[in-house]
């Protein structure tokens, strides 16, 4: 016999509701899975969702042979936005293999790496400036959410928008923000209300999303200088099977999809500047690969890969901060219309033969079965050996599969290099030192109300 899926107890009709956090979801997740441990499943306004939180039970569900992504609740609501782009495209939909087969020869390893010099550009301006004006307290998320869409934006549509510094966010970023946050609240809330009340915050965020958009299209048709980047892909490129185009449209799609994917980035990046203040350590060890690496040149792409406890450090950061704080799948349907339950764990758990699931990495990367002191900052766990022992449920920090962020090479290279260099360059003092993590955020998540100084390195 299956074992029951624990439930929060709820209300008639309204079921979790009140479980979860409209403005917090992930949080609200998170504490759900450490009460409920390694799955469970809530009701809201009629609608089951199972939430898995081990390592062993992502693993089984990332199977693409029984398991597939699901398209539902907030990422169909975000499609408002960027219709059918990669992200977002049904399982069915044609779009996905012409954009895909469009699309990923240019985020390849090899074409990343030949954006190293302008990624390496844009983070050498953001630390110049905080070794400058860093002396007073700030919130790093904000400068670092310039950094990634200027870096995002010259790497790979070619154009520089000179936000690094700048005093405020780039108005693409509260656009991103608003458009997300609002996807992931619109499901559970009534039709009518969404239309009436939110949908003008929606529309409005929307517009502003592909007007920036289009503006990258202007640029480069006013600009052009035969670069061959993602851009000259998504305007010009065929897909090899079908022999189509992307639409003016679907380029606007795509462009706009990119920042939202690497947004993830600065959320992970600032959790990092949290992890090294309350582990110095982990600078003292950084510091000492560095300069034994690097020294006193200029760090190049060919010193990323000897840069073994670095790239630890990034890995222990994707794996507490869960920037991307999960994915969701659903099984594959069977084609003779069998409508039997499907088995988990060999059959301790049983879930419906359409049942949406949804893999919170809160959970699933504090795996006590995995990981002794799941909560403590330990990248040495995350180098050579130690890293491959571990089982591939909790290396999902990009998703899974086909379905996996298509930018996953970019965003490890901007993680990496931006790492090396905050602990190569940056003393970061913390400004409050009873600071207790809180996280909000919608597609990504972040640490809130987290303020620092930076100083050149002594």
């Amino acid at each position: 016999m299956s074992t029951p899926i624990p439930q929060p107890p709820g209300l008639p009709v309204l079921g979790n509701i009140f479980d979860i956090d409209p403005s917090n979801t992930w949080w609200s997740l998170k504490t759900l899975a450490e009460k409920y441990g390694e799955i469970f499943k809530i009701k809201v306004l009629g609608h089951q969702i199972v939430f898995i939180a081990s390592a062993a039970l992502a693993e089984e569900i990332c199977d693409e042979k029984r398991f597939r992504k699901y398209v539902g609740g907030p990422i169909v609501e975000i499609r408002y936005s960027v219709h059918d782009s990669l992200f977002v495209a049904y399982e069915h939909e044609e779009s996905w293999g012409i954009h895909h087969r469009i699309v990923a020869p240019h985020l390849s390893p090899e074409s990343t790496a030949g954006h190293f010099d302008e990624i390496l550009l844009c983070t050498d301006e953001l630390i110049a400036n905080w070794k400058t004006h860093g002396a007073t307290k700030f919130q790093p998320l904000k400068d670092l959410n310039n950094l990634n869409l200027e870096a995002t934006t010259l790497s790979l549509f070619g154009k520089k928008l000179g936000v690094i510094g700048a005093a405020e966010e780039h108005p693409m970023i509260q656009a991103m923000e608003d458009a997300t946050s609002e996807a992931m609240k619109r499901p559970n809330r009534p039709k009518l209300l969404n239309w009436l009340v939110y949908g003008g915050k929606f529309k409005k965020a929307t517009k502003v999303m592909r007007s920036f958009g289009a503006e990258i299209v202007k640029y480069r048709h006013e600009h052009s200088t035969g670069r061959k980047d993602l851009l000259s892909a998504l305007m010009n490129g065929t897909d090899p099977e079908t022999g189509k185009k992307l639409t003016d449209e679907q380029v606007i799609d795509e462009i706009v999809t990119m920042p939202i994917g690497s947004s993830t980035a600065p959320c992970a990046l600032t959790s990092l500047i949290m992890f090294l203040l309350e582990n110095p350590e982990v600078v003292t060890r950084g510091r000492e690969e560095l300069g034994r690496v690097v020294g006193k040149d200029q760090l190049h792409h060919d010193h990323l890969d000897r840069l073994e406890y670095i790239k630890g450090v990034v890995r222990e950061t994707l794996r507490l901060s869960q920037a991307a704080p999960g994915f969701n799948i659903e099984p594959i349907p069977k084609t003779n219309g069998d409508k039997s339950p499907v088995l988990l764990q060999g059959g301790k758990y049983q879930v419906a033969h359409n049942q949406p699931m949804i893999i919170v990495l809160a959970g699933v990367n504090r795996d006590p079965e995995v990981f002794d002191e799941p909560h403590k900052f330990k990248p040495e766990r995350m180098i050579g050996e130690n890293f491959e022992r571990l089982p591939a449920g909790v290396k999902k920090w990009f998703g899974n599969g086909k379905r996996a962020c298509i930018g996953k090479h970019w965003a490890w290279e901007f993680l990496e290099v931006v790492t090396a260099k905050l602990i190569k360059e940056i003393d970061f003092e913390v400004v409050d030192s009873n600071y207790v993590l809180k996280q909000d955020g919608w597609f990504n998540v972040r640490p809130i109300d987290f303020y620092v100084k930076a100083k050149a390195r002594a």
